[in-house]
């Protein structure tokens, strides 16, 4: 439960509120702003999302109502924590589980050591270019849209900062990883160079956004719980 949105309290969605979902499996980040827009009907309320998820992945997702809204720019330039599993000795084009393995590699020489001091480089401000499907807009159009019709698109790289990279465990091909990012940051991206690093593969079998900002997906609502619970509510509009 959500101990910052108690049931007791008196929504007021039109002046605004921010609210924490843990956004479900394989749903957008669109999904859950449109689930939750069409709880507050017939009201007409603006609302939006603050730093989009992967449908792959879930966590921590900041929604915001009315005039909350405007601070939305504010919330997604936060720091964002993660954490998540990698699969070593193979690759996929979408650098993760949504497309299948496309090449695979030897792990047998791979030492934990070797493992945990790949994270090293990685941390600092670096550069990484955005997986080729992802929601990135070239031409006005979403980088994925171009990769699924199998177009080559000429991806620009991003400046990024990785303030902690660490291994958490190593039961290979399995690998268990905590990372605190910056805005902007692709896990994806990160897997798959850590991969090559290890002149290997790798490409991520699970995210989990935990924190953004100050906001912790523990506080965060399920989405069927907080739809219930906003037509519950009385909900006031001045």
């Amino acid at each position: 439960m959500n101990t910052a949105l108690p049931k007791t309290k008196q929504f007021n969605f039109a002046e605004g509120e921010l609210l924490l979902v843990n956004k479900p499996y394989k749903w957008t980040s669109f999904d859950v702003v449109g689930k939750l827009r069409n709880s507050f009907k017939p009201l007409k309320l603006k609302v939006g999302h603050a730093g989009t998820l992967d449908p792959l992945a879930t966590g921590l997702l900041i929604i915001c109502t009315g005039k909350m809204t405007k601070q939305i720019d504010t919330f997604q330039a936060e720091e964002k924590e993660y954490t998540g599993t990698l699969i070593l000795g193979a690759t996929t084009p979408s650098y993760d589980m949504e497309t299948e393995v496309d090449e695979t590699f030897d792990t047998g020489n791979l030492t934990e050591q070797e493992i945990r001091n790949a994270c090293k480089q990685f941390t600092g401000d670096i550069q990484q270019y955005p997986p080729a499907h992802s929601a990135v807009k070239i031409d006005g159009e979403r980088l994925y849209e171009k990769a699924r019709r199998g177009e080559e698109v000429e991806l620009r790289l991003r400046h990024v900062t990785i303030s902690e990279f660490e291994i958490t465990r190593i039961e290979l091909p399995e690998v268990d990883f905590r990372v605190v990012c910056s805005k902007g940051t692709y896990i994806r991206s990160l897997v798959n160079d850590f991969g090559r690093a290890l002149n290997n593969g790798a490409y991520l079998s699970k995210l989990i956004r935990t924190r953004s900002g100050n906001y912790h997906v523990k506080d965060a609502w399920e989405v069927t719980e907080l739809v219930n619970v906003i037509r519950e509510q009385k909900i006031i509009i001045e």
